[in-house]
């Protein structure tokens, strides 16, 4: 069998990106086109003519093949119900500012410009003129005005959802002014260079998602009178917890069905009330293709919401998920998904791997509440006994078909921030070393069952738990565990749902969990492995939390100070944030990442093998080649995405 090569060059998509800055709207002398049930509305006067529709100056997107056809359903899949990250990436990144289809260049979006003064303390966005949301209201500076003035920094509103980090810097937050309805200015008290990454990266939402004119309802300051009458239509608490159930905090929309968008598609069902998330055509979308045609092509995006990820798998292998990379197209599945491409009417796309540099983490709870466990687990001789004790060769092997090399948590080969030592640290499979170190750590006396004691003098024993959809984490976790218990270590696996999963280990409730390695390449817009950055810095959620709000107000764990070392990481991301000069970031986050490989905080297994996505025969203007980052597919234009009759 022969299987197909993943590491495939990124030239393909070369054409289309050189386009993808120079396009600038222009007025088409022939009219813009627009999808047929759209022009039946317009007929019928539903619905105004598609030039009323757009803004003064739409967005002009190339396309990866040629210019599509109208019509036809996106079928896709959801697991459970937390899985908001692929409604996100699909149909929820449209903001301001985005990254270019194949690279990590930031342009503009729902902004028609933007400029960032000398300092990075003041960044200026010009909107788009006549730009709508999906019910025809404008879309001016006075709806973000009202998500920063009477959302984000609202009293009330702040005891239960703390500002995004993003949005402040060294605890202040920004101020934001409206010097006319199409200008917004973002003002920092001291420099805030990464700001305009972070914007375009997963985060950066907010702004575009609250519509004042929907909004206001919900609002005590606004519907003082009858904000009673909407917390019991609801069966809200309060209005903020009615804020929240009507906007949801994912980018894709997925609250109230009522509340208009600014995306190509828009939610008709909530997800976790339905067995699928519906979004239908957006009549009012700002972009176009370079012949003028309205996006999106597609008429509506469906996302089946199933049990586990075997069932998506069946999917895609009868044909009935239109194009996907998430849950599905890993080493574990890539065989049988190759083997059936015929039956299944679908091929494989090359994807380029540039977000992940671990295939799983294991992040044991340095801020564990158990004083035991937490001596045990920030024993930095301990954490390199456990790694010399796994045999990544077998994992890769038996788990991942030979694909991959035994790995750490450090920069992919392909980010200016590689370091090949820090990667193979502690790699070998090495009984002896294995030994020698946990003996060293303190813990070489062991019980009847030659499991080693802890300094309590009972045995060691965690759990690691792992996200039951997760099936090649599952596997090597419990192979992982007889490696451990060859060397006196006992390890338990718990598999449990992605939700109760993340929150448990946000309040810091976990002994150990595993998840994927992200910060290959972005490694200075998502340091989250390399220091307590961020929730997401599973191995140290208390003194992430203290980086992030020290008094923890809206957070679920209790913020703690980090020891002196982590500190010092922290004070040099924050110097990244004041430091205007790329060369002089790049500096300061090679201090870091040096850190990081000293302090050795979370245990790699493997490096990402090559990638790939399933996508239907029929469906267009996926390019080859693409570059997997965090908005994966987002960054390469789902509006432009087809489907072909044939």
């Amino acid at each position: 069998m022969r299987l197909p090569k993943h590491l495939a060059s990124a030239g393909a998509m070369t054409a289309a990106i050189a386009l993808s800055l120079g396009f600038a709207g222009a007025a088409y002398a022939e009219g813009y086109g627009e999808a047929p049930d759209l022009a039946e509305k317009v007929a019928a006067g539903e619905l105004p003519p598609v030039e009323e529709r757009l803004p003064n100056n739409p967005l002009v997107v190339p396309v990866a093949e040629s210019i599509g056809e109208y019509g036809g359903t996106w079928s896709t899949a959801l697991v459970g119900g937390n899985d908001d990250s692929w409604l996100n990436r699909t149909i929820g990144y449209d903001k301001l500012v985005r990254y270019a289809p194949n690279k990590m260049e930031v342009v503009p979006d729902m902004a028609e410009s933007y400029e960032v003064n000398d300092d990075a303390t003041e960044y200026t966005f010009h909107l788009r003129e006549g730009m709508k949301w999906s019910d025809g209201e404008p879309f001016t500076a006075a709806d973000i005005l009202f998500w920063w003035e009477d959302i984000a920094t609202n009293e009330d509103y702040q005891k239960i959802n703390a500002i995004r980090g993003m949005y402040q810097i060294e605890g202040d937050a920004m101020t934001v002014t409206a010097p006319d309805d199409y200008t917004v200015k973002f003002t920092f008290a001291s420099p805030n260079a990464l700001f305009l990454m972070d914007f375009a990266d997963r985060n950066g939402f907010e702004p575009t998602r609250y519509p004042r004119h929907y909004l206001e309802q919900f609002h005590p300051k606004y519907n003082p009178d009858g904000i009673q009458a909407k917390l019991d239509e609801y069966g809200q608490p309060d209005w903020v917890a009615l804020m929240d159930f009507i906007v949801t905090r994912d980018p894709a929309g997925t609250g109230d069905p009522g509340m208009p968008v600014l995306t190509a598609w828009d939610t008709t069902t909530r997800y976790g009330e339905a067995q699928q998330v519906i979004a239908e055509r957006n009549p009012y979308y700002y972009k176009v293709d370079p012949e003028g045609n309205q996006l999106p092509y597609i008429d509506r995006v469906v996302f089946d919401v199933v049990e586990d990820r075997e069932i998506v798998l069946l999917k895609a292998l009868n044909g009935e998920i239109s194009f996907m990379d998430r849950h599905i197209a890993n080493t574990l599945n890539q065989a049988v998904l190759y083997e059936n491409r015929e039956a299944g009417d679908y091929d494989f796309v090359n994807v380029v791997a540039g977000q992940k540099m671990n295939e799983m983490l294991i992040s044991l709870n340095l801020n564990h509440t158990d004083p035991v466990k937490r001596e045990i687990f920030n024993n930095k001789d301990f954490r390199i006994g456990l790694s010399y004790a796994i045999d990544r060769q077998e994992l890769i092997d038996l788990i991942y078909f030979g694909q991959g090399e035994p790995y750490q948590a450090a920069p992919s080969r392909e980010s200016e921030f590689f370091d090949e030592d820090m990667a193979k640290q502690y790699t070998e499979y090495d009984v002896d070393k294995a030994n020698e170190y946990l003996d060293k750590a303190g813990y070489a006396e062991k019980d009847d069952e030659g499991f080693r004691l802890g300094p309590d003098g009972k045995r060691i024993s965690f759990v690691i738990e792992v996200r039951n959809t997760e099936l090649g984490d599952i596997d090597m976790l419990e192979l992982i565990r007889k490696n451990w218990a060859d060397v006196g270590i006992e390890m338990l696996v718990r598999t449990e749902d992605r939700s109760l999963l993340y929150s448990r280990k946000a309040a810091g409730q976990h002994d150990a969990v595993v998840w994927g390695g992200d910060g290959g390449v972005n490694v200075i817009t998502d340091p989250r492995y390399y220091f307590p950055y961020s929730d997401e810095s599973n191995y140290a959620e208390a003194w992430a939390a203290w980086y992030v709000s020290k008094t923890g107000e809206g957070l679920p764990i209790t913020p703690e100070e980090p020891p002196a070392t982590v500190k010092k990481q922290m004070e040099l991301y924050d110097e990244i944030r004041k430091t205007g000069n790329a060369e002089k970031r790049s500096e300061l986050m090679k201090e870091i990442v040096a850190i990081a490989k000293d302090q050795f905080y979370t245990i790699g297994t493997l490096n990402a093998p090559g990638l790939y996505a399933v996508k239907k025969n029929n469906f267009h203007n996926v390019p080859d080649g693409a570059l997997h980052i965090n908005q994966f597919p987002g960054h390469l234009n789902p509006p432009t995405f087809f489907i072909s009759e044939e």
